[in-house]
């Protein structure tokens, strides 16, 4: 089941990210591409936080699969992506990531590691039943919070 997963996130991400690879300007598919990596984020993480607000009913296999996900994704080397010069000043309208990002760079690190925590905890919980997932998740869904407000335009 974990190659099934593996090979089924790689396929997603590929959907994702291919049409993103046809532009003229590389810039712009740092961009796409990272959106694509916040997307694949946000549809692996949505319903764990349903789950944990009750407004999906709790599945312990699910649960554990997509918290997988997550943590698979940590694996991936999408740095390049985040490059310099992708900012919403210099691509209005693209993007949401503010030039703030990488003036900071022990700060959005910080950021980075939290992330990382949250995510292996909650892959290490999701699946252990509704209560150690919803002690999980509150980590996790700050941390999101947090760095989004940090460094994303506001909308």
């Amino acid at each position: 089941m974990r190659i099934a997963t593996r090979i089924g996130l790689l396929l997603v991400s590929i959907c994702f990210v291919a049409p993103s690879m046809a532009g003229d300007d590389p810039w712009e598919k740092m961009i796409k591409a990272r959106k694509a990596e916040m997307q694949l984020r946000a549809f692996n993480a949505a319903p764990l936080f349903q789950m944990a607000k009750g407004k999906m009913d709790y599945d312990a296999k699910l649960a554990s699969m997509l918290a997988g996900n997550l943590k698979l994704m940590l694996s991936l080397e999408n740095g390049r992506a985040w490059q310099k010069g992708t900012d919403n000043e210099a691509y209005p309208g693209k993007t949401t990531a503010l030039p703030k990002i990488w003036t900071t760079l022990p700060e959005i690190a910080e950021y980075d590691l939290r992330y990382n925590l949250a995510v292996n905890n909650v892959a290490k919980e999701a699946g252990n039943g509704l209560d150690a997932l919803k002690t999980a998740i509150g980590p996790l869904g700050k941390t999101c919070k947090d760095c989004h407000d940090e460094f994303r335009e506001k909308e």
